[in-house]
């Protein structure tokens, strides 16, 4: 195995075009051609992680936060960022960070949470607009069904529980070759008309570099006629946040204990909140810029991090707000990633990291 092999399944699962544009998801350090001895997960990649994964013989380190935002001007050691770098480097270690793009899928940090706290009838809280684009193109009806196969095969064609979505009408296409085409039907310098399939499908941008190389590797023509429009519509499982609901209602005391329990922890800031509890919303890490939408969606109840002072007050008394603390909210997210290698590669050594990197701590 080799890193592109992993960066493979991380794309997979949660494309990195996914991700905000303020982030810098992806490989950090290290050759995609390396090949990988093992696999330390973990949620930070500090200092402390780089020597675990050095005594460890672990060659690539699959953290969630990225260990560079921003540009580095210089690489000189003088803080804990540049400090890890250089000791990734140096030792020959891979580093890929999976961030807002895992964020960002129904499936990835959010429904983690979800999953831990049994929410029934999930959907995006803030689903993300301008995701998809509109393909069309015109295909000689002897091609259609083998076009249109590839490409719903690519990845073309999936809108929510749907997929191979997409529509065809026939009509007559026309052209000339000139001396220098290669044309597959008619003659050069003589117009010709072929009967042709106008077909119309959704595409998501993370895809739309593969699926335009699909069509034109099984289009016969030698050139292919094609649009692609952007689209504004949403896609209900992209986005930021998770809204779902309780099995049953309970009240806040019994809904804090349960929040206690199922995501292990030892504090919670939280508003009053007078009214069982049944429908919740969550983020995982910083989540304040979703109150708004948590609020307007009726919940109950928001789950996040990160809020300050003043923040709590936007509460408004119409849900209760949750604070559980940045690292707590996303600490499983390491399982997350764990179980997505390991569903591909089940006899690979993938080690979950024992370095606690929260920098926050609590005195009791």
């Amino acid at each position: 195995m080799i890193v592109n092999d992993i960066i493979n399944i991380f794309e997979n699962y949660a494309p990195s075009q996914l991700q905000e544009s303020y982030d810098n998801s992806g490989l950090i350090t290290g050759n995609k051609d390396l090949e990988i001895s093992n696999i330390l997960i973990t949620l930070d990649c500090t200092e402390d992680v780089v020597e675990e994964a050095i005594a460890n013989n672990c060659n690539i380190i699959i953290a969630h936060h990225p260990i560079v935002f921003s540009g580095l001007k210089k690489i000189n050691g003088k803080n804990y960022v540049e400090r890890v770098i250089i000791k990734a480097i140096k030792n020959d270690i891979a580093i890929y960070a999976v961030h807002t793009n895992l964020d960002n899928v129904s499936n990835g940090v959010n429904g983690k949470i979800a999953e831990r706290l049994a929410l029934k009838n999930t959907k995006v809280l803030a689903p993300k607009n301008s995701i998809f684009k509109k393909l069309i193109t015109y295909v000689p009806a002897s091609h259609f069904e083998k076009v249109q196969n590839a490409l719903f095969e690519a990845g073309a064609g999936n809108i929510g529980n749907y997929s191979d979505c997409g529509f065809s009408q026939a009509g007559n296409g026309t052209f000339k070759a000139n001396e220098l085409a290669k044309p597959f039907v008619g003659e050069k310098d003589i117009r010709h008309t072929e009967k042709e399939i106008r077909f119309e499908t959704i595409i998501p941008i993370y895809l739309q570099n593969k699926i335009i190389q699909r069509l034109h590797e099984v289009h016969p023509y030698e050139e292919v006629a094609f649009e692609l429009i952007a689209t504004e519509n949403t896609y209900d499982i992209i986005g930021s946040g998770l809204i779902g609901e309780l099995e049953n209602e309970v009240s806040p005391t019994d809904f804090l204990k349960m929040l206690k329990e199922k995501m292990d922890l030892n504090v919670i800031k939280f508003t009053a909140f007078s009214k069982n509890i049944k429908k919740v919303a969550l983020c995982g890490g910083a989540g304040q810029f979703l109150l708004k939408n948590a609020i307007n969606q009726g919940a109950d109840a928001f789950i996040s991090s990160d809020f300050k002072y003043h923040e709590f007050f936007d509460a408004e008394k119409s849900l209760m707000i949750a604070d559980i603390g940045h690292f707590e909210s996303e600490k499983f997210t390491k399982e997350l990633m764990f179980d997505l290698i390991m569903k591909k590669n089940p006899t690979f050594a993938v080690l979950l990291s024992k370095t606690n990197t929260n920098p926050v701590n609590y005195y009791y």
